[in-house]
């Protein structure tokens, strides 16, 4: 019985990674058109919630390339000051695709894709 459930489990996790595989397929680089106060405010409320902080992000962001880097500011010392050195940790990328007809921002960090609302976007 426990086979059975465990090849069931297996049957399972491979019919849902075949379907995210399948959903990616359509996937192509897309940048924003016809970029709006609500596109930008779009975009802004996803990189915050994903980030669990607030980023400020240009306004014409993605409107020329399919990517976005966003990197970390250098960490705050005890004097209030910028500590002084390299800041080693990588930076945030994300990329815009389209995939039919709906854009789509994926955090490359672990391929998690967020639905831009209210944006315009088209294949590069």
């Amino acid at each position: 019985m426990r086979s059975l459930i465990r090849l069931t489990t297996l049957a399972t996790v491979a019919v849902i990674a075949g379907c995210q595989s399948m959903a990616t397929a359509n996937d192509a680089p897309a940048t924003i058109v016809n970029a709006s106060e609500l596109s930008h405010a779009a975009l802004q409320l996803t990189i915050d919630n994903v980030l669990l902080t607030h980023v400020v992000i240009a306004e014409g962001a993605l409107t020329e390339s399919s990517w976005l880097t966003i990197d970390r500011n250098s960490p705050i010392g005890i004097d209030k000051q910028p500590t002084q050195g390299r800041n080693m940790e990588m930076p945030i990328r994300f990329q815009l695709v389209m995939n039919n007809g709906v854009c789509i921002l994926v955090d490359q960090r672990d391929d998690s894709r967020y639905v831009l609302q209210d944006t315009e976007c088209v294949a590069e």
